[in-house]
């Protein structure tokens, strides 16, 4: 039996991990956790093998990645496409729609062997070159979650729905890293054979994929109908009290350009110099992450350090279990530090490890950076998510977060074509290096801008004209106020005002 001492502890512990939000939560965000575990596994499955399956067919370097730059670009197509349409044409059809592209993209992988079959498919279709998230999903996941979930749950949701794509990629890298071992070691079975079934699976859980969707109840669609008026925020509340305080009714609250009917949103005058700036820093940092993604970290493993595939599925396993236990730890630590120096304090140390990767000559040291990368490497997701959606307008996020992916995967799918032209010149390590020292210049930048920052959404301020500072104040009338002064004049705050009709203007 549990001592009566244990039972607080227990008790704080679960609230702190955020357990008892994610078991009380309803079945639509568990079901929305569950699609991103599947997709993330197929994603991990297949990116362990993606490089190495075309280098086995003899693709050059180069080729292999003006495929992989190509293969963002064509993402770019359905991700804009199907994400802008989102909410018009209904978020459960719109993912089950990209899961067929999915799905679509794995026979062709499991059955032809031509590099022009292959990259249609890619192109065309969605295979993940890097292991992270590609298509339409996460956006439209996101958005809805943001839309189910009660403001003070957020955070916590947040957390669990990113630590399950984690474990999804874990999984998938350790499944794939031992099957094409085990499937290789069979008579006549070569590399390209095992790549296949692998390719094989990854259709199947894309079908699986496509039929969860249909579970989803119609509370995860976009409402435009007007709730009650929530109750009014304190005043006083920090961006350490709540990591996002947007309350749900606000989600319903479509503005008018917005209505159901139409099927391509436009976004408020206030919006556009946000999304600018956020798409700027997150260019600089997919940038990065494309030059050295998980699938050329596996091909420099194996080509510099000559590693097998068991053993090298068992390091990125590692790796990502690791990443998966340390993002628990990201809203505990968002709540007494905030979100934006959450996501910058913890993915520094990362992007220092990265850049340090290449430089050791020996296999355990590479290794060994390799793991102290990934115990922080995905510590800032959850709160970057919880900052997007505190900071966005709510009947926009869909869109916003689908331009904002758009924006990465265009910065992303140039940085292949750049790592397979230092991979045929023999200077690999020149693209960890700079990967390191961009994903620096990312983590200040967001720190520059961002750090004072808050986000509120009422109802009552869009309807009465009110005031709401980002970094957690309480505005009033035309000017509002800030914490170091009154109207314009005070300093460093920002603070957004709304106007009967629901228009936006930043200030500081």
């Amino acid at each position: 039996m549990l001592s009566n001492t244990s039972l607080p502890i227990l008790s704080r512990l679960s609230t702190e991990l955020g357990l008892l939000s994610i078991y009380h939560s309803p079945g639509d965000t568990k079901l929305l956790c569950l699609l991103r575990f599947v997709r993330l596994f197929a994603f991990g499955l297949s990116t362990l093998i993606l490089v190495l399956h075309l280098s086995r067919l003899g693709v050059a370097d180069s080729r292999i990645g003006l495929f992989m730059t190509l293969t963002l670009l064509g993402d770019v197509g359905s991700t804009s496409c199907l994400t802008i349409l989102a909410d018009g044409l209904g978020r459960r059809t719109t993912l089950v729609l990209a899961a067929a592209l999915m799905t679509a993209s794995g026979i062709v992988f499991a059955l032809c062997d031509s590099y022009w079959a292959l990259l249609a498919a890619s192109v065309l279709g969605i295979m993940s070159p890097s292991g992270a998230e590609i298509g339409p999903f996460r956006a439209v996941e996101e958005s809805t979650l943001a839309h189910l979930t009660p403001p003070a749950l957020r955070s916590d949701i947040f957390t669990w729905y990113t630590l399950c794509g984690k474990a999804g990629t874990a999984l998938g890298t350790l499944a794939c890293g031992w099957a094409a071992q085990a499937l290789q070691q069979r008579d006549g079975w070569t590399a390209t054979h095992a790549h296949r079934v692998l390719f094989g699976a990854y259709a199947v859980l894309g079908l699986l994929h496509a039929f969860l969707p249909l579970l989803l109840s119609p509370a995860c669609e976009r409402r435009a109908t007007r709730s009650p008026r929530p109750e009014r925020p304190r005043a006083d509340e920090s961006e350490t009290t709540s990591l996002l305080p947007a309350p749900q009714a606000a989600e319903s609250k479509v503005p008018s350009h917005q209505q159901r009917g139409s099927l391509l949103p436009t976004l408020s005058p206030s919006s556009r110099p946000l999304v600018l700036r956020l798409g700027g820093l997150f260019a600089i940092e997919a940038f990065a992450s494309g030059l050295v993604p998980a699938s050329w970290i596996a091909y420099f493993f194996t080509t510099t350090h000559g590693m097998q595939p068991s053993a090298l599925g068992t390091l990125l396993a590692l790796t990502a279990l690791i990443s998966t236990v340390s993002i628990l730890l990201a809203a505990p630590l968002a709540r007494r530090i905030g979100l934006v120096r959450t996501m910058v304090f913890t993915h520094l140390p990362s992007a220092v490890c990265l850049a340090l990767i290449p430089l050791p000559c020996s296999l355990p040291l590479a290794a060994l950076l390799l793991v102290l990368r990934s115990c922080t490497q995905s510590m800032d997701q959850a709160p970057r998510e919880a900052f997007l959606s505190a900071v966005v307008r709510p009947g926009e996020r869909t869109a916003v977060m689908g331009v904002l992916g758009v924006v990465k995967t265009l910065s992303q799918s140039v940085a292949p074509s750049v790592t397979g032209g230092l991979v045929q010149g023999g200077r690999f390590w020149v693209g960890f290096v700079v990967a390191g020292a961009l994903k620096v210049g990312y983590d200040l930048g967001v720190l520059a801008m961002f750090v004072g920052w808050r986000g509120r959404e009422e109802d009552g301020a869009e309807e009465n004209g009110g005031c709401e500072g980002l970094d957690g104040e309480e505005g009033h009338g035309e000017e509002g106020h800030g914490e170091e002064g009154h109207g314009e004049e005070g300093v460093g705050r920002r603070v957004i005002c709304r106007d009967g009709d629901g228009d936006v203007e930043a200030r500081k």
